[in-house]
């Protein structure tokens, strides 16, 4: 069985830091793709961050030059930098893994083929 746990969120100031990570357990190739996706309250779940097994990454431009999607040497344990936090950055988050091409593993366009999913971790940013 595949299982993505996430570590625990928090709340945080504007312009602070926080560090997410995501276990995944299952047969390595239901990890060929990694991404991270959030909803805000009252708004649809949205894909901003997704990385390959090569390491290859792809970011939304909301999240450019302040978030960074990275994984472990195994492939077993994703991470998720945030910094310099804004207030619009406040939702649920989560991790999600999916058997898919490298030219297909994009979690801007791609959140429906994102089969595994981890709980959600809430990321509170105030003003």
């Amino acid at each position: 069985q595949v299982r993505l746990l996430e570590s625990v969120g928090d709340s945080v100031q504007a312009g602070g830091s926080l560090m997410l990570s995501c276990v995944h357990s299952g047969y390595a190739r239901s990890r060929a793709c990694m991404g991270w996706f959030r909803q805000p309250p009252g708004k649809a779940r949205e894909g901003f961050a997704s990385i390959i097994r090569d390491g290859s990454t792809i970011y939304a431009d909301s999240v450019k030059g302040r978030f960074t999607i990275s994984k472990d040497n195994a492939g077993t344990t994703l991470y998720l930098q945030m910094n310099n936090l804004k207030p619009e950055d406040t939702a649920m988050y989560y991790c999600a893994a999916a058997l898919m091409s490298p030219y297909d593993c994009d979690a801007r366009y791609w959140p429906p083929s994102f089969g595994n999913w981890g709980q959600g971790t809430q990321v509170t940013v105030s003003s």
